[in-house]
Protein backbone atom coordinates (compact mmCIF):
# COMPACT_ATOMS: atom_id res chain seq x y z
CA UNK A 1 0.00 0.00 0.00
CA UNK A 2 1.64 3.24 -1.09
CA UNK A 3 1.56 6.15 1.31
CA UNK A 4 -0.23 9.27 0.19
CA UNK A 5 2.14 12.25 0.59
CA UNK A 6 0.71 15.12 2.55
CA UNK A 7 1.73 18.74 2.87
CA UNK A 8 3.26 18.93 -0.64
CA UNK A 9 2.37 21.17 -3.57
CA UNK A 10 -0.12 19.16 -5.70
CA UNK A 11 1.20 20.91 -8.83
CA UNK A 12 4.69 19.47 -8.33
CA UNK A 13 6.02 15.93 -8.34
CA UNK A 14 6.24 14.66 -4.74
CA UNK A 15 9.82 13.83 -3.81
CA UNK A 16 11.49 12.23 -0.81
CA UNK A 17 12.75 15.65 0.26
CA UNK A 18 9.43 17.44 -0.15
CA UNK A 19 7.54 14.81 1.83
CA UNK A 20 9.99 14.45 4.71
CA UNK A 21 10.68 18.19 4.79
CA UNK A 22 6.96 18.87 5.12
CA UNK A 23 6.68 16.31 7.88
CA UNK A 24 9.62 17.90 9.71
CA UNK A 25 8.08 21.37 9.44
CA UNK A 26 4.72 20.28 10.83
CA UNK A 27 6.20 18.07 13.52
CA UNK A 28 8.57 20.87 14.55
CA UNK A 29 5.61 23.15 15.20
CA UNK A 30 4.07 20.45 17.40
CA UNK A 31 7.37 20.25 19.32
CA UNK A 32 7.36 24.03 19.89
CA UNK A 33 10.15 25.02 17.50
CA UNK A 34 9.97 28.41 15.83
CA UNK A 35 9.06 28.78 12.18
CA UNK A 36 12.59 29.96 11.47
CA UNK A 37 14.11 26.91 13.15
CA UNK A 38 11.92 24.41 11.31
CA UNK A 39 12.79 26.02 7.97
CA UNK A 40 16.48 25.81 8.83
CA UNK A 41 16.20 22.17 9.85
CA UNK A 42 14.15 21.24 6.78
CA UNK A 43 17.01 22.54 4.64
CA UNK A 44 19.52 20.61 6.76
CA UNK A 45 17.50 17.42 6.24
CA UNK A 46 17.43 17.94 2.46
CA UNK A 47 21.18 18.60 2.44
CA UNK A 48 21.79 15.47 4.52
CA UNK A 49 19.83 13.34 2.05
CA UNK A 50 21.87 14.73 -0.82
CA UNK A 51 20.70 14.01 -4.39
CA UNK A 52 18.04 11.52 -3.28
CA UNK A 53 16.08 14.41 -1.74
CA UNK A 54 14.95 15.19 -5.30
CA UNK A 55 14.05 11.57 -6.03
CA UNK A 56 10.36 11.23 -6.99
CA UNK A 57 8.31 9.10 -4.64
CA UNK A 58 6.97 7.25 -7.66
CA UNK A 59 10.37 5.51 -7.80
CA UNK A 60 11.37 2.76 -5.35
CA UNK A 61 13.36 3.68 -2.21
CA UNK A 62 16.97 4.66 -3.02
CA UNK A 63 18.26 1.75 -0.94
CA UNK A 64 16.84 -1.10 1.14
CA UNK A 65 17.80 0.57 4.39
CA UNK A 66 16.62 -1.08 7.59
CA UNK A 67 16.27 2.34 9.20
CA UNK A 68 12.55 1.89 8.58
CA UNK A 69 10.25 -0.94 7.52
CA UNK A 70 9.40 0.68 4.17
CA UNK A 71 13.06 1.69 3.54
CA UNK A 72 12.50 5.42 4.02
CA UNK A 73 15.97 6.73 5.04
CA UNK A 74 14.40 9.13 7.57
CA UNK A 75 12.83 8.58 11.00
CA UNK A 76 11.50 11.12 13.48
CA UNK A 77 11.19 10.92 17.24
CA UNK A 78 9.84 12.94 20.14
CA UNK A 79 11.38 12.67 23.59
CA UNK A 80 9.04 13.64 26.44
CA UNK A 81 9.78 14.96 29.92
CA UNK A 82 7.33 16.11 32.60
CA UNK A 83 6.33 19.78 32.41
CA UNK A 84 8.40 20.51 29.29
CA UNK A 85 7.98 20.63 25.54
CA UNK A 86 9.22 17.45 23.87
CA UNK A 87 12.58 17.45 22.16
CA UNK A 88 12.50 16.47 18.51
CA UNK A 89 15.02 14.37 16.64
CA UNK A 90 15.41 13.27 13.03
CA UNK A 91 17.47 10.22 12.07
CA UNK A 92 18.82 10.08 8.51
CA UNK A 93 21.07 7.85 6.43
CA UNK A 94 23.19 10.37 4.49
CA UNK A 95 24.67 7.75 2.15
CA UNK A 96 21.35 6.13 1.26
CA UNK A 97 21.81 6.73 -2.47
CA UNK A 98 25.25 5.07 -2.65
CA UNK A 99 25.91 2.03 -4.83
CA UNK A 100 27.74 0.06 -2.12
CA UNK A 101 28.02 -0.10 1.65
CA UNK A 102 31.58 1.24 1.48
CA UNK A 103 30.45 4.19 -0.62
CA UNK A 104 27.52 4.70 1.75
CA UNK A 105 29.97 5.02 4.64
CA UNK A 106 32.21 7.48 2.78
CA UNK A 107 29.25 9.70 1.89
CA UNK A 108 27.99 9.54 5.48
CA UNK A 109 31.40 10.42 6.89
CA UNK A 110 31.74 13.40 4.58
CA UNK A 111 28.26 14.57 5.60
CA UNK A 112 29.30 14.49 9.26
CA UNK A 113 32.52 16.38 8.50
CA UNK A 114 30.53 19.00 6.59
CA UNK A 115 28.31 19.43 9.66
CA UNK A 116 31.41 19.75 11.83
CA UNK A 117 32.70 22.58 9.65
CA UNK A 118 29.31 24.27 9.63
CA UNK A 119 28.67 24.06 13.38
CA UNK A 120 32.29 24.19 14.54
CA UNK A 121 32.78 20.89 16.31
CA UNK A 122 35.46 18.24 16.07
CA UNK A 123 35.16 14.72 14.67
CA UNK A 124 38.19 13.45 16.60
CA UNK A 125 36.19 10.78 18.44
CA UNK A 126 34.74 9.43 15.20
CA UNK A 127 38.11 9.57 13.45
CA UNK A 128 39.62 7.50 16.27
CA UNK A 129 37.20 4.66 15.44
CA UNK A 130 37.08 4.90 11.65
CA UNK A 131 39.09 1.72 11.00
CA UNK A 132 36.78 -0.29 13.27
CA UNK A 133 33.44 0.84 11.86
CA UNK A 134 34.19 2.12 8.35
CA UNK A 135 36.66 -0.41 6.89
CA UNK A 136 37.42 -0.66 3.18
CA UNK A 137 35.15 -3.68 2.73
CA UNK A 138 32.36 -3.30 5.32
CA UNK A 139 29.71 -5.88 6.13
CA UNK A 140 26.42 -5.73 7.95
CA UNK A 141 23.15 -3.87 7.54
CA UNK A 142 24.38 -0.24 7.74
CA UNK A 143 27.44 1.97 7.50
CA UNK A 144 26.59 5.27 9.24
CA UNK A 145 23.42 6.98 10.36
CA UNK A 146 23.18 10.54 11.68
CA UNK A 147 20.70 11.80 14.26
CA UNK A 148 20.02 15.49 14.71
CA UNK A 149 18.45 16.76 17.93
CA UNK A 150 16.57 19.82 16.71
CA UNK A 151 17.25 22.47 19.32
CA UNK A 152 15.90 26.04 19.40
CA UNK A 153 18.27 28.41 17.64
CA UNK A 154 19.00 26.41 14.51
CA UNK A 155 22.06 24.48 15.72
CA UNK A 156 21.31 20.79 16.36
CA UNK A 157 22.95 18.25 18.58
CA UNK A 158 24.64 15.67 16.35
CA UNK A 159 24.86 11.92 16.96
CA UNK A 160 26.30 9.21 14.74
CA UNK A 161 25.25 5.56 14.74
CA UNK A 162 27.83 2.99 13.68
CA UNK A 163 27.71 -0.71 12.85
CA UNK A 164 29.67 -3.04 15.19
CA UNK A 165 29.34 -5.82 12.58
CA UNK A 166 31.23 -3.82 9.95
CA UNK A 167 34.18 -6.26 10.17
CA UNK A 168 31.91 -9.27 10.59
CA UNK A 169 29.12 -10.23 12.98
CA UNK A 170 31.48 -12.63 14.78
CA UNK A 171 33.73 -9.67 15.65
CA UNK A 172 31.00 -7.33 16.89
CA UNK A 173 31.73 -7.79 20.60
CA UNK A 174 35.48 -7.36 20.07
CA UNK A 175 34.81 -4.24 17.99
CA UNK A 176 32.66 -2.66 20.70
CA UNK A 177 35.18 -3.59 23.39
CA UNK A 178 38.05 -2.05 21.41
CA UNK A 179 36.04 1.11 20.69
CA UNK A 180 35.26 1.61 24.38
CA UNK A 181 38.90 0.99 25.26
CA UNK A 182 40.15 3.58 22.78
CA UNK A 183 37.70 6.15 24.13
CA UNK A 184 38.91 5.65 27.70
CA UNK A 185 36.11 3.39 28.97
CA UNK A 186 38.46 0.48 29.47
CA UNK A 187 36.36 -1.59 31.87
CA UNK A 188 32.93 -0.64 30.54
CA UNK A 189 32.29 -3.60 28.26
CA UNK A 190 32.51 -6.22 30.99
CA UNK A 191 29.65 -4.56 32.86
CA UNK A 192 27.16 -4.67 29.98
CA UNK A 193 24.24 -7.11 30.07
CA UNK A 194 24.54 -10.17 27.90
CA UNK A 195 22.48 -10.38 24.75
CA UNK A 196 22.28 -11.66 21.19
CA UNK A 197 24.47 -9.02 19.58
CA UNK A 198 25.29 -5.34 19.23
CA UNK A 199 23.20 -3.55 16.57
CA UNK A 200 24.70 -0.08 17.14
CA UNK A 201 27.34 2.01 18.82
CA UNK A 202 26.49 5.72 18.96
CA UNK A 203 28.57 8.83 19.63
CA UNK A 204 27.58 12.36 20.62
CA UNK A 205 29.50 14.94 18.60
CA UNK A 206 29.64 18.68 19.15
CA UNK A 207 27.88 20.70 21.82
CA UNK A 208 26.66 18.30 24.51
CA UNK A 209 26.85 18.92 28.27
CA UNK A 210 28.12 15.36 28.72
CA UNK A 211 29.01 13.69 25.41
CA UNK A 212 27.99 10.04 25.49
CA UNK A 213 29.19 6.78 24.03
CA UNK A 214 26.12 4.56 23.71
CA UNK A 215 26.24 0.78 23.38
CA UNK A 216 23.15 -1.13 22.23
CA UNK A 217 22.47 -4.79 22.98
CA UNK A 218 19.84 -6.94 21.27
CA UNK A 219 17.70 -9.19 23.50
CA UNK A 220 15.80 -11.98 21.76
CA UNK A 221 12.64 -13.32 23.45
CA UNK A 222 12.97 -10.71 26.18
CA UNK A 223 10.61 -11.12 29.15
CA UNK A 224 9.48 -8.51 31.65
CA UNK A 225 11.55 -10.08 34.41
CA UNK A 226 14.67 -10.10 32.25
CA UNK A 227 14.06 -6.50 31.20
CA UNK A 228 13.87 -5.44 34.83
CA UNK A 229 17.39 -6.75 35.42
CA UNK A 230 19.09 -5.12 32.43
CA UNK A 231 20.08 -1.75 33.90
CA UNK A 232 23.70 -1.45 35.05
CA UNK A 233 23.39 2.10 36.42
CA UNK A 234 24.34 2.62 40.07
CA UNK A 235 21.32 4.84 40.65
CA UNK A 236 19.16 3.64 37.79
CA UNK A 237 15.55 2.54 37.66
CA UNK A 238 14.32 -0.27 39.85
CA UNK A 239 13.22 -3.55 38.27
CA UNK A 240 9.53 -2.84 38.90
CA UNK A 241 9.63 0.43 36.93
CA UNK A 242 11.31 -1.21 33.94
CA UNK A 243 9.01 -4.24 34.06
CA UNK A 244 5.98 -1.97 34.21
CA UNK A 245 7.11 -0.07 31.13
CA UNK A 246 7.88 -3.32 29.31
CA UNK A 247 4.40 -4.71 29.93
CA UNK A 248 2.66 -1.44 29.07
CA UNK A 249 4.58 -0.94 25.81
CA UNK A 250 4.60 -4.56 24.64
CA UNK A 251 1.09 -5.34 25.82
CA UNK A 252 2.24 -8.53 27.51
CA UNK A 253 0.84 -9.77 30.79
CA UNK A 254 2.82 -11.32 33.64
CA UNK A 255 2.41 -14.84 32.20
CA UNK A 256 3.70 -14.03 28.72
CA UNK A 257 6.90 -15.73 27.61
CA UNK A 258 8.43 -12.62 26.06
CA UNK A 259 9.01 -10.77 22.80
CA UNK A 260 8.74 -13.51 20.23
CA UNK A 261 8.97 -11.19 17.23
CA UNK A 262 11.33 -8.27 16.77
CA UNK A 263 13.70 -8.17 19.77
CA UNK A 264 13.95 -5.56 22.50
CA UNK A 265 17.04 -3.36 22.76
CA UNK A 266 18.90 -2.07 25.78
CA UNK A 267 21.23 0.89 25.58
CA UNK A 268 23.82 1.98 28.14
CA UNK A 269 25.55 5.34 27.82
CA UNK A 270 28.98 6.16 29.19
CA UNK A 271 30.20 9.68 30.00
CA UNK A 272 32.83 9.31 32.74
CA UNK A 273 36.05 7.45 31.99
CA UNK A 274 36.90 7.33 35.70
CA UNK A 275 34.28 4.67 36.33
CA UNK A 276 33.17 1.53 34.50
CA UNK A 277 29.56 2.19 35.41
CA UNK A 278 27.21 3.72 32.83
CA UNK A 279 25.49 7.05 33.41
CA UNK A 280 22.39 6.16 31.41
CA UNK A 281 20.09 3.26 30.55
CA UNK A 282 17.30 2.97 27.97
CA UNK A 283 14.95 0.13 27.12
CA UNK A 284 13.55 0.13 23.56
CA UNK A 285 10.40 -1.85 22.75
CA UNK A 286 9.47 -2.36 19.04
CA UNK A 287 5.79 -1.73 19.71
CA UNK A 288 4.85 -2.05 16.02
CA UNK A 289 5.42 -5.81 16.17
CA UNK A 290 3.09 -6.28 19.15
CA UNK A 291 -0.06 -4.39 18.11
CA UNK A 292 -2.74 -4.94 15.48
CA UNK A 293 -2.60 -1.32 14.33
CA UNK A 294 -1.33 2.10 15.34
CA UNK A 295 -4.51 2.88 17.22
CA UNK A 296 -3.44 0.29 19.77
CA UNK A 297 0.13 1.61 19.76
CA UNK A 298 -1.16 5.12 20.42
CA UNK A 299 -3.26 3.93 23.36
CA UNK A 300 -0.26 2.20 24.91
CA UNK A 301 2.04 5.15 24.33
CA UNK A 302 -0.50 7.54 25.82
CA UNK A 303 -0.82 5.40 28.95
CA UNK A 304 2.95 5.33 29.38
CA UNK A 305 3.19 9.11 28.93
CA UNK A 306 0.40 9.84 31.41
CA UNK A 307 1.93 7.41 33.90
CA UNK A 308 5.11 9.48 33.83
CA UNK A 309 3.29 12.82 34.09
CA UNK A 310 3.69 13.79 30.43
CA UNK A 311 1.24 15.37 27.98
CA UNK A 312 -0.07 12.54 25.81
CA UNK A 313 -2.08 14.89 23.56
CA UNK A 314 1.18 16.02 21.94
CA UNK A 315 1.61 12.55 20.44
CA UNK A 316 -1.86 12.69 18.88
CA UNK A 317 -0.93 15.97 17.20
CA UNK A 318 2.42 14.53 16.13
CA UNK A 319 0.80 11.63 14.28
CA UNK A 320 -1.58 14.02 12.54
CA UNK A 321 1.44 16.11 11.49
CA UNK A 322 3.04 13.09 9.82
CA UNK A 323 0.11 11.60 7.94
CA UNK A 324 -3.57 12.01 7.12
CA UNK A 325 -4.31 8.32 7.54
CA UNK A 326 -6.14 7.02 10.59
CA UNK A 327 -3.98 5.15 13.10
CA UNK A 328 -6.27 2.14 12.72
CA UNK A 329 -5.49 1.91 8.98
CA UNK A 330 -1.90 0.73 9.36
CA UNK A 331 0.81 -0.41 11.74
CA UNK A 332 4.31 0.95 12.14
CA UNK A 333 3.75 4.69 12.36
CA UNK A 334 4.83 4.36 16.01
CA UNK A 335 7.86 2.13 15.56
CA UNK A 336 9.44 2.03 19.03
CA UNK A 337 8.68 3.23 22.53
CA UNK A 338 11.61 3.78 24.85
CA UNK A 339 12.06 4.60 28.53
CA UNK A 340 15.34 6.42 29.21
CA UNK A 341 17.08 7.14 32.48
CA UNK A 342 20.08 9.45 32.75
CA UNK A 343 21.95 10.22 35.95
CA UNK A 344 20.51 13.18 37.89
CA UNK A 345 17.64 13.67 35.41
CA UNK A 346 13.96 12.79 35.29
CA UNK A 347 13.05 9.76 33.15
CA UNK A 348 12.25 10.36 29.48
CA UNK A 349 9.78 8.56 27.24
CA UNK A 350 10.60 8.57 23.53
CA UNK A 351 8.27 7.70 20.67
CA UNK A 352 9.98 6.83 17.38
CA UNK A 353 7.82 7.79 14.42
CA UNK A 354 7.99 6.51 10.84
CA UNK A 355 7.78 8.74 7.80
CA UNK A 356 6.04 6.07 5.68
CA UNK A 357 7.21 7.78 2.49
CA UNK A 358 6.95 4.59 0.44
CA UNK A 359 4.48 2.24 2.07
CA UNK A 360 2.11 1.67 4.97
CA UNK A 361 2.10 -1.75 6.60
CA UNK A 362 -1.51 -2.98 6.68
CA UNK A 363 -3.05 -3.66 10.08
CA UNK A 364 -2.95 -7.19 11.40
CA UNK A 365 -6.17 -9.07 10.72
CA UNK A 366 -6.94 -11.64 13.36
CA UNK A 367 -8.36 -14.80 11.89
CA UNK A 368 -11.25 -16.47 13.63
CA UNK A 369 -11.03 -20.24 13.74
CA UNK A 370 -14.26 -21.85 12.65
CA UNK A 371 -15.23 -25.16 14.23
CA UNK A 372 -14.57 -28.17 12.07
CA UNK A 373 -17.89 -29.90 11.27
CA UNK A 374 -18.24 -33.40 12.59
CA UNK A 375 -18.91 -35.95 9.85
Amino acid sequence: MTAAPTGTDPRSTPTLGSLTGGQLRRLGVVAGLSRSDVETYARVLAESLGPVAERPLSLPPPTRTFLSDDHTPVEFSLSFRPDAAPSMRVLVEPGCGADSLAHNGRVGLEAIRAMARRWHFTTDVLDELQDLFLPADPRGPLALWCALELRPGGTPGVKVYLNPAARGEERSAATVREALHRLGHRQAYDGLPRGAGHPFLALDLGDWAEPRVKVYVRHDNLTAGQAGRLSRMDSGPGPAAVEGFFRAAAGLGPDATGLGGRPGLSCHSFTDTRTARPSGFTLHIPVRDYVRHDGEALVRASRVLRHHGMDASVLDRALAALTERRPEDGVGLIAYLALAHQRDRAPRVTAYLSSEAYAVRPPVVETVRRPVPVA
